[in-house]
């Protein structure tokens, strides 16, 4: 897929929904997402709603005078609420990677779908004075539904609690703390993410996050990023946002999107 058919498409869509979520039931609040932080929210979707999270992003990291950029095309996730406190989730990444030495891009450009994301995320607390809002949740990325470019040695496995506390009327903090194993190594690593957000409007807020992993064997890392959120209705919601690595890995992060939801009329 090329980029401007892939900006084209992602244009037509938003301004279609956006249209179109102009005669929504406002009797529901406003969508809560799990993009674009790394911070995955500590609620469900609800039963019978389906919420798609799309977007793009390009990253890029330069070592030894060779650099390394991504573009991820498509970073969507579906999810689909089959109880009130159960959701299920899929999701995938179209990725192109692209290598330059000196200045020079190289020939072997890779390109092609990320593992599949196949998960579910459950509620286990609501929010109760000093106790957060807790979820849990947990993931496999199978090693055969990648591209040939993208397959990792190993399947992937993550899981996470996911909590949240109320600051103020217009602030809050999420923070997520697990484990995954996969990709390339067999070693486990410890995750972890936490992201404060604060509503500047009724309609734009904006988050701040540090976020990382601690593998067994090998070197922490350590990242923040930062971005907005536009809310155009109550279930159509745009973001932008950027980062960095505060360890290696990482020079540049820069991503946007759009998350999107379908409610069951007849619940």
């Amino acid at each position: 897929m090329s980029k401007i058919k892939f900006i084209t498409t992602v244009l037509f869509f938003t301004t279609t929904v956006s249209i179109f979520s102009q005669e929504d039931d406002k009797s529901f609040d406003a969508l809560v997402t799990d993009r674009p932080d790394a911070t995955e929210a500590s609620s469900t979707v609800g039963k019978g709603v389906l919420q798609f999270e799309t977007g793009g992003l390009y990253e890029t990291f330069e070592a030894n005078n060779t650099q390394s950029e991504n573009y991820t095309f498509n970073t969507m996730l579906i999810r689909y609420g089959i109880l009130d406190n159960l959701e299920l989730r899929l999701g995938w990444d179209f990725v192109e990677g692209v290598t330059k030495v000196n200045g020079n891009k190289l020939n072997d450009v890779t390109s092609g779908l990320s593992p599949l994301l196949l998960g579910i995320k459950i509620d286990i607390a609501e929010e109760h004075g000093a106790m957060p809002e807790i979820a849990i949740i947990g993931h496999v990325f199978p090693v055969f539904s990648a591209s040939a470019d993208y397959r990792p040695e190993y399947t992937g496995i993550d899981f996470r609690l996911s909590l949240s506390h109320t600051l103020s009327e217009k602030s809050s903090i999420g923070y997520n703390i697990g484990a995954q194993w996969g990709d390339d190594s067999p070693e486990a690593a410890a995750i972890y993410t936490v992201a404060y957000g604060y509503s500047i409007t009724d309609k734009f807020g904006m988050y701040a996050e540090l976020y990382g992993d601690l593998p067994e064997d090998s070197s922490a890392n350590h990242y923040w990023d930062a971005g907005l959120t536009y809310l155009v209705s109550n279930d159509l919601q745009l973001d932008a946002y950027f980062g960095t690595s505060i360890t290696e890995g990482q020079d540049v992060l820069l991503g946007a999107g759009f998350s999107y939801r379908i409610k069951n009329r007849n619940k």
